[in-house]
């Protein structure tokens, strides 16, 4: 699949599904209580100059704005930008339709660069780490949450599991393009895109991100994924059914059913 058609594919996703990320995530929490955008805010703490990259509809920057920083932020999705532009505290910040591959910002212009659950869909991924490193200052820190998986069982492996059965039963050209590099899912594979950029090695940690509600809530927020979208309804609906009809069993005495998911926050320092 080329760039170009993975490229439009998001872009047509976040256009059905404005704010979508912010909607699923925001209201996780990791056992200290913080969310996985707070998490990643308090890791640039004392940067001035920090870049969202994939910044959506601004949910990260607004908190990073709030926390005293000087912001910026790039997206692909217009739709998510124009709420970004809607948020008060972002009135002065820069905010840019984008490609990462492609960074409209001069050398060294920031001190620090976030980017939650987006760095791992973009293709050309050492052209991005390479664009970091430029408008990064020497020893500028990058911080990045990246999809982990499931967090021992509870509704997110039910609903994995039941998606895999979907998707083998699926014809190609109903299932969605490959996205990103698959070197983004663990710690050698980003080591083997940053250090060659001229970034350290990666410190790794696993955050374990409470989604849980009832099973209508936490079906809520798995389903809004990108897999989903080339569904037939009726496949949807289907797959809908039957993961309420199986999490249900899995609620505790409040009617809550538990959902963990395991995020990546991989931190490299520009040399």
């Amino acid at each position: 699949m080329t760039t170009a058609a993975q490229e439009a594919f998001l872009r047509e996703f976040h256009a059905r599904h404005p704010a979508v990320t912010s909607g699923t995530m925001g209201h996780g929490r990791a056992p200290d209580g913080r969310s996985s955008y707070e998490i990643v805010r308090d890791r640039v703490e004392g940067h001035a100059r920090v870049l969202d990259l994939g910044c959506g509809d601004g949910f990260l920057l607004e908190l990073l704005a709030e926390a005293g920083h000087e912001v910026a932020g790039i997206d692909l999705s217009a739709t998510d930008l124009a709420l970004a532009r809607q948020r008060p505290s972002l009135a002065g910040a820069t905010l840019l339709e984008g490609r990462a591959q492609d960074l409209p910002f001069p050398d060294d212009a920031f001190d620090a660069c976030v980017s939650h659950m987006a760095f791992m869909l973009m293709p050309d991924i050492e052209c991005v780490a390479a664009e970091l490193a430029r408008v990064l200052l020497p020893g500028g820190l990058l911080a990045l949450v990246l999809a982990g998986g499931a967090g021992g069982g509870g509704g997110y492996e039910l609903f994995l599991r039941l998606i895999r059965q979907v998707l083998a039963d699926t014809p190609a050209q109903q299932q969605i393009p490959q996205l990103g590099d698959r070197r983004t899912r663990h710690r050698d594979g980003i080591d083997e895109i940053l250090i060659p950029a001229g970034f350290s090695p990666v410190e790794w940690t696993v955050e374990p991100i409470d989604l849980g509600g009832s099973a209508e809530q936490v079906w809520s927020t798995l389903s809004a994924t990108y897999n989903l979208m080339p569904l037939d309804p009726a496949v949807v609906k289907s797959l809908q059914a039957e993961f309420l009809a199986k999490a249900t069993g899995l609620a505790d005495a409040d009617g809550r059913v538990p959902c963990v998911m395991n995020v990546h926050l991989a931190v490299a320092t520009r040399g």
